[in-house]
C-alpha cells in the first residue's frame, strides 16, 4: 500500500500529539508524586516550636523559633550540661543533703526528687533526680556542689553563671539563665531554636543520653546513719513510652512558662531533636510535638 507525503505527515503529526500528551500527564504524575512526598507544615497550638536535624542541624520546623519565653524545668538540661562538663568530674561522688534544699522546695512549691536531709547521694543519683521527676532539690545540690564560693549563695550565683558562659560558648544569644531549675526572678528565658541548640549540644554526653532515655530508675542512697533507702523515680517524658524511636529529653512546666518540651527521636539514622514552649496543657505539649516530629522526620 502507498502512502502519499500528506499521509506521512498525519501519521507524524499524530505521533507527535499522541507523545505530547503523554509527556504532560506523565509530567503531571511526576508532579504529583513530588507535591504527595512533601507533607503540608503542621498547625501547632503551641505558641513556639522549633526541630532540627541533630547531625546536620538542618531546620526542619519553625515557628517562632526566636521569641524570648519562660522555660521552666527544660533550664535544667543546661544544669545537666554545666555538671557534665565539669573537669576530672566524679560521678559516683557523693554529695550531702542539705535542710536547705528542702526548705527551697517547700517555700516555692517545686516539683521534688524526695531527698532526705543527712542523706549522701551521688553526683549520678543527683542527675537522675534532676532530670526525670525534676528535682528542683537536686539541681539545688549539684549548683551547691558545682559552684565556687564560701557560701551557699555565693556558689549558686557561680553555677548559674557557668550555665550562661555555656550558653555564650554555644552562640545563643536569645538565652539567659538567672536560676539553676527555671524557677527565675524574670531573667531566666530561651527561645525554640536556642534551647534545641542546648539539647542538641548536651545529647554529646553519654551520660546525658543514657539518664535522658530512663523510664523509670532505682537507686540505692546511704543514709545518715550508714544505712541505705531505695529512691524510685519516674520520668515527667510520657513521649519516651508513647512516640517511636524516643531518647528523651526534658519536660517543663510553670505558671509562666506553661507546658514546654525538649525531645529527641532516633528513627533510622536519623536523630530530630525539637521544641515546643508555652503549650496550654500537658496534653496538647505532647500533641504539638508529635506534629512537628513526625513532620520532620518526613522531610
Amino acid at each position: 500500500m502507498k502512502i502519499g507525503i500528506k499521509g506521512i505527515n498525519r501519521i507524524t503529526a499524530s505521533a507527535t500529539v499522541a507523545l505530547t500528551a503523554g509527556a504532560v500527564i506523565a509530567s503531571g504524575m511526576f508532579a504529583s508524586t513530588a507535591q504527595a512526598a512533601t507533607p503540608p507544615t503542621p498547625k501547632i497550638t503551641a505558641p513556639g516550636g522549633y526541630t532540627m536535624n541533630n547531625g546536620t542541624a538542618k531546620s526542619l520546623f519553625s515557628k517562632a523559633a526566636d521569641t524570648r519565653r519562660s522555660t521552666g524545668s527544660t533550664t535544667k538540661i543546661m544544669t545537666a550540661k554545666v555538671v557534665l562538663s565539669q573537669k576530672n568530674l566524679n560521678l559516683d561522688s557523693k554529695v550531702t543533703i542539705q535542710k536547705a534544699y528542702s526548705d527551697y522546695i517547700v517555700s516555692k512549691g517545686a516539683s521534688s526528687a524526695r531527698l532526705i536531709v543527712g542523706d549522701k547521694v551521688t553526683v549520678r543519683q543527683l542527675l537522675y533526680g534532676l532530670m526525670l521527676p525534676s528535682g528542683c532539690d537536686a539541681a539545688y545540690a549539684l549548683a551547691d556542689k558545682f559552684g565556687s564560693g564560701t557560701t551557699r549563695a555565693a556558689r549558686v550565683k557561680s553555677f548559674i553563671g557557668k550555665m550562661n558562659a555555656q550558653a555564650k560558648s554555644l552562640g545563643l544569644k536569645n538565652t539567659h539563665f538567672d536560676s539553676f531549675d527555671g524557677i527565675g526572678n524574670g531573667s531566666n528565658y530561651s527561645t525554640p531554636r536556642d534551647l534545641t541548640k542546648i539539647a542538641s549540644s548536651a545529647m554529646k554526653s553519654s551520660t546525658f543520653r543514657s539518664i535522658v532515655k530512663t523510664k523509670s530508675t532505682k537507686q540505692k542512697v546511704t543514709t545518715k546513719s550508714g544505712g541505705y533507702r531505695y529512691m524510685s523515680w519516674t520520668n515527667t517524658n510520657t513521649m519516651l513510652s508513647s512516640y517511636s524511636g524516643a531518647i528523651g529529653i526534658k519536660t517543663g512546666s510553670g505558671p509562666t512558662a506553661k507546658y514546654c518540651l525538649v525531645f529527641a527521636a532516633t528513627r533510622g539514622s536519623k536523630t530530630i531533636v525539637g521544641t515546643v514552649l508555652a503549650s496550654t496543657s500537658a496534653t496538647n505539649r505532647t500533641a504539638d510535638m508529635k506534629k512537628i516530629m513526625d513532620y520532620s522526620f518526613k522531610k
